[in-house]
Protein backbone atom coordinates (compact mmCIF):
# COMPACT_ATOMS: atom_id res chain seq x y z
CA UNK A 1 0.00 0.00 0.00
CA UNK A 2 1.25 3.71 -0.71
CA UNK A 3 1.69 6.15 2.33
CA UNK A 4 2.02 9.71 1.90
CA UNK A 5 4.63 10.47 4.45
CA UNK A 6 4.33 14.15 4.15
CA UNK A 7 2.64 16.80 1.34
CA UNK A 8 3.43 19.94 0.99
CA UNK A 9 0.74 21.67 -1.78
CA UNK A 10 2.03 23.53 -4.27
CA UNK A 11 -0.85 23.33 -6.74
CA UNK A 12 0.43 23.19 -9.62
CA UNK A 13 2.79 25.55 -10.22
CA UNK A 14 6.83 24.85 -10.85
CA UNK A 15 7.44 21.87 -8.63
CA UNK A 16 6.03 19.20 -6.98
CA UNK A 17 7.80 17.76 -3.79
CA UNK A 18 5.99 14.78 -1.85
CA UNK A 19 7.72 12.06 0.75
CA UNK A 20 6.21 8.04 -0.19
CA UNK A 21 6.46 4.82 1.72
CA UNK A 22 7.01 2.80 -1.67
CA UNK A 23 5.14 -0.41 -2.25
CA UNK A 24 5.38 -2.97 -5.49
CA UNK A 25 2.54 -1.18 -6.50
CA UNK A 26 3.69 2.56 -5.74
CA UNK A 27 5.01 3.61 -9.49
CA UNK A 28 1.84 3.83 -11.09
CA UNK A 29 0.14 6.52 -8.94
CA UNK A 30 3.30 8.17 -8.71
CA UNK A 31 3.41 7.97 -12.63
CA UNK A 32 0.00 9.87 -12.67
CA UNK A 33 0.76 12.41 -10.59
CA UNK A 34 4.11 13.28 -13.52
CA UNK A 35 2.21 12.84 -16.22
CA UNK A 36 -0.62 15.51 -14.45
CA UNK A 37 2.00 17.72 -14.44
CA UNK A 38 3.54 17.10 -17.65
CA UNK A 39 0.04 17.93 -19.51
CA UNK A 40 -0.20 21.19 -17.40
CA UNK A 41 2.94 22.10 -18.47
CA UNK A 42 2.58 21.40 -22.22
CA UNK A 43 5.18 19.16 -21.69
CA UNK A 44 2.96 15.70 -22.18
CA UNK A 45 5.54 14.81 -24.96
CA UNK A 46 8.06 13.52 -22.02
CA UNK A 47 5.27 11.81 -20.17
CA UNK A 48 6.42 8.16 -21.90
CA UNK A 49 9.88 7.82 -21.32
CA UNK A 50 9.52 9.93 -17.94
CA UNK A 51 7.03 8.09 -16.33
CA UNK A 52 9.33 4.82 -17.15
CA UNK A 53 12.52 6.14 -16.11
CA UNK A 54 10.65 7.04 -12.46
CA UNK A 55 8.92 3.98 -12.05
CA UNK A 56 12.59 2.46 -12.25
CA UNK A 57 13.92 4.87 -9.50
CA UNK A 58 11.35 3.85 -7.43
CA UNK A 59 11.69 0.67 -8.71
CA UNK A 60 15.16 0.57 -6.95
CA UNK A 61 13.83 2.31 -3.69
CA UNK A 62 11.41 -0.70 -3.04
CA UNK A 63 14.39 -3.13 -3.89
CA UNK A 64 17.66 -1.49 -1.79
CA UNK A 65 16.04 0.90 0.51
CA UNK A 66 15.29 -0.18 3.99
CA UNK A 67 11.67 0.95 5.12
CA UNK A 68 11.01 1.95 0.87
CA UNK A 69 11.01 5.89 2.17
CA UNK A 70 11.50 8.54 -0.43
CA UNK A 71 11.12 11.60 -1.38
CA UNK A 72 10.17 12.53 -4.98
CA UNK A 73 10.54 15.86 -6.59
CA UNK A 74 9.05 17.00 -10.40
CA UNK A 75 10.49 20.44 -11.36
CA UNK A 76 9.74 22.16 -14.32
CA UNK A 77 12.67 23.44 -16.19
CA UNK A 78 13.29 26.16 -18.46
CA UNK A 79 14.25 23.58 -20.61
CA UNK A 80 12.02 20.67 -19.57
CA UNK A 81 11.94 17.88 -16.72
CA UNK A 82 13.91 17.25 -13.66
CA UNK A 83 12.74 14.45 -11.76
CA UNK A 84 14.77 13.55 -8.47
CA UNK A 85 14.25 10.59 -5.72
CA UNK A 86 15.93 10.57 -2.66
CA UNK A 87 16.55 8.04 0.33
CA UNK A 88 18.03 7.62 3.01
CA UNK A 89 19.63 4.57 2.54
CA UNK A 90 22.66 4.31 4.99
CA UNK A 91 24.54 2.03 1.82
CA UNK A 92 26.78 4.87 0.56
CA UNK A 93 27.09 3.15 -3.25
CA UNK A 94 26.17 4.83 -5.77
CA UNK A 95 23.72 3.49 -8.63
CA UNK A 96 25.46 2.26 -11.53
CA UNK A 97 24.56 -0.02 -14.51
CA UNK A 98 26.71 -2.87 -13.91
CA UNK A 99 27.70 -5.01 -16.41
CA UNK A 100 29.15 -8.62 -16.69
CA UNK A 101 30.76 -8.35 -19.85
CA UNK A 102 30.44 -6.40 -22.83
CA UNK A 103 27.03 -5.36 -23.44
CA UNK A 104 25.61 -7.80 -21.29
CA UNK A 105 24.20 -6.13 -18.21
CA UNK A 106 24.37 -8.08 -14.98
CA UNK A 107 20.40 -9.41 -13.51
CA UNK A 108 20.77 -5.76 -11.39
CA UNK A 109 21.69 -2.89 -12.62
CA UNK A 110 19.44 -3.09 -15.87
CA UNK A 111 17.35 -0.04 -14.73
CA UNK A 112 19.53 2.41 -14.72
CA UNK A 113 20.85 1.39 -17.80
CA UNK A 114 17.40 2.00 -18.88
CA UNK A 115 16.89 5.23 -17.45
CA UNK A 116 20.59 6.43 -19.04
CA UNK A 117 18.80 5.40 -22.59
CA UNK A 118 15.35 6.77 -21.85
CA UNK A 119 16.86 10.45 -20.47
CA UNK A 120 18.86 13.13 -21.52
CA UNK A 121 20.85 12.75 -18.53
CA UNK A 122 20.92 11.43 -15.26
CA UNK A 123 23.21 11.18 -11.84
CA UNK A 124 23.68 10.70 -7.95
CA UNK A 125 24.42 12.77 -5.34
CA UNK A 126 25.17 11.91 -1.95
CA UNK A 127 23.55 13.45 0.86
CA UNK A 128 24.41 13.25 4.18
CA UNK A 129 22.88 10.18 4.94
CA UNK A 130 21.43 8.30 1.65
CA UNK A 131 21.44 9.71 -1.95
CA UNK A 132 19.55 11.58 -4.41
CA UNK A 133 18.73 9.73 -7.87
CA UNK A 134 17.95 12.01 -10.44
CA UNK A 135 17.16 12.38 -14.43
CA UNK A 136 16.58 15.43 -17.01
CA UNK A 137 14.59 15.21 -20.10
CA UNK A 138 14.52 17.67 -22.40
CA UNK A 139 11.02 19.65 -24.11
CA UNK A 140 11.19 19.18 -28.13
CA UNK A 141 12.92 22.69 -29.50
CA UNK A 142 14.41 23.15 -26.03
CA UNK A 143 18.58 24.38 -26.34
CA UNK A 144 20.75 21.59 -25.69
CA UNK A 145 22.65 21.83 -22.28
Amino acid sequence: MNHATDLFPTGMGDSYRMGFTVGEHSARPIRRILRAFLRHWDMAGLAGDAELALSELVANVVRHVPGRVCRVVILRQPGGLRVEVSDACPDPVRPAPAHTGPGEPDEGGRGLLLVEALTDRWGCLPLPVGKTVWFECDAPGAPAT
